[in-house]
């Protein structure tokens, strides 16, 4: 009877799928990210290669470095920051992938406040 206990509580356990994660597939591309600002809906576009991110918010464009730190996992650092808030890097975190988008969490780096996005790959 234990032994039907036990089986039972880790079945779903076992059964459950991990989310996909090819995150290389999301390395270099132009990509949108929509998100909620004061109430309104806005849309970040953001193309990111090699070591460089350049992205288009609000109808200014702003670029950072990209330094990975493994498939799934880099640090932004805004390259021409207007203040010391600017100024603090990123950490972007892929959590799973689709075909042509992806879930990611970002949070200030030394800090543990996270939030959470879908960036989808522009056509």
């Amino acid at each position: 009877m234990k032994r039907l206990w036990i089986l039972l509580l880790t079945l779903p356990v076992l059964s459950c799928n991990p989310p996909q994660r090819n995150c290389e597939l999301f390395r270099d591309g132009t990509f949108t990210f929509t998100a909620t600002v004061d109430g309104q809906e806005v849309t970040t576009t953001f193309t990111r290669r090699d070591s460089l991110e350049t992205s288009t918010y609000n109808g200014q464009t702003d670029s950072a470095r990209v330094r990975w730190i493994n498939d799934c996992e880099y640090i932004l650092t805004d390259l021409n920051p207007d203040s010391r808030a600017e100024a603090r890097p990123i950490h972007m975190k892929i959590l799973s992938t689709t075909e042509n988008s992806y879930t990611f969490e970002y949070k200030l780096v030394g800090t543990s406040q996270a939030s959470r996005g879908t960036a989808y790959k522009a056509q």
